[in-house]
């Protein structure tokens, strides 16, 4: 018999709770030899989330409920949860159902052959063609430039050895991109592929803004790969040359043809090819640097602010 623990980080999802749960607790009935544990991580939600988790916790003694201080972002939600999560294996799954929870069964069966990483990889979707241009040139990138065993299309929506589990949170990162992470660690993955459904009307609005997906990207390549300081280091080499190149164009007009504005040469050459070459490295470079700042503050990645255990398991209280 194994203990199977699935995580499923939440931020204003209250809308789908309920049918997420009942998909769940089918789950659990189809592999009756085995235990099963919910643990549903509030990541500050704005609207009745924690509420409808509470109604759900007190007919279902399999859940556990954790509700951190602010909203942390989903990696830290996901990391709450696998730190609370007890379980042989470790499954975590979105709130909004876009992901099926049936899948799990396959998942499950992979890691029984002895796959440590069983990844559900998103094979097509049905999201607005914006997102998925964007997600798909994202990953591209990802797969050249920092680790290439991601799928394709990438993925959320994963189960995970308890091995794994436990390395993935003694990782002390404060801007861990879990999904590489997962995939840095080197254990051969598993993918099986998948259609990502529509969100539907009913589970509300997506909280992946366009905000959210830009520091998702900034993290996911600053934490795995050096692309971008090569890509200033880079650009920076090619300024200089374009500068050259343009500064000897303005010299030879000057001396024989003559300009009409005495000065304009030379500041053209400073402002055109100086500034915006130094403000792009600069920024890249601080991307970087900033990181570094975070982790030597040492802050915990996320805080708890209470945790209700269900009947089944009883775990003590952390703090990231």
């Amino acid at each position: 018999m194994s203990l199977v623990s699935i995580v499923v980080p939440v931020f204003n999802n209250s809308g789908s709770l309920a049918d997420l749960l009942n998909r769940l607790a089918q789950l659990a009935g189809r592999h009756p030899t085995d235990e099963f544990e919910f643990i549903l991580v509030d990541d500050g939600s704005s609207d009745d989330s924690y509420r409808v988790m509470e109604r759900l916790a007190a007919r279902e003694e399999r859940l556990t409920l954790v509700k951190l201080s602010r909203n942390f972002g989903s990696n830290a939600a996901i990391l709450a949860g696998l730190e609370h999560a007890a379980g042989d294996a470790v499954g975590v799954i979105a709130a909004d159902l876009q992901d099926p929870p049936e899948m799990i069964d396959q998942m499950l069966a992979k890691w029984r052959e002895g796959r440590k990483v069983v990844l559900a990889g998103r094979d097509t979707r049905d999201d607005p063609w914006l997102t998925c241009l964007m997600a798909d040139t994202f990953y591209k990138l990802f797969r050249r430039f920092a680790i290439a065993t991601m799928p394709p299309r990438g993925f959320d929506f994963f189960l995970i050895d308890r091995q794994v589990t436990d390395l993935v949170v003694a990782t002390q990162e404060r801007n861990a991109y879990l999904m590489g992470l997962i995939l840095w660690l080197g254990f051969q993955p598993e993918v099986l592929y998948y259609h990502r459904a529509k969100r539907e009307t009913r589970y509300g609005q997506s909280m992946w803004t366009f905000a959210r997906k830009v520091r998702y990207f900034a993290d996911a390549f600053v934490a795995f790969s050096y692309a971008p300081i090569r890509a200033a280091t880079c650009l920076g080499i090619l300024f200089c040359v374009l500068g050259a190149i343009y500064s000897t164009y303005i010299i030879v007009v000057r001396i024989g043809w003559g300009m009409a504005v005495d000065g304009w040469a030379s500041t053209m050459v400073m402002l055109l090819m100086g500034f915006g070459g130094q403000m792009l490295i600069t920024g890249i470079l601080g991307e970087y640097l900033w990181r570094s700042l975070d982790e030597t503050r040492g802050r915990p990645r996320y805080i708890c602010e209470s945790v209700k255990q269900g009947q089944a398991h009883r775990r003590p209280l952390r703090i990231g």
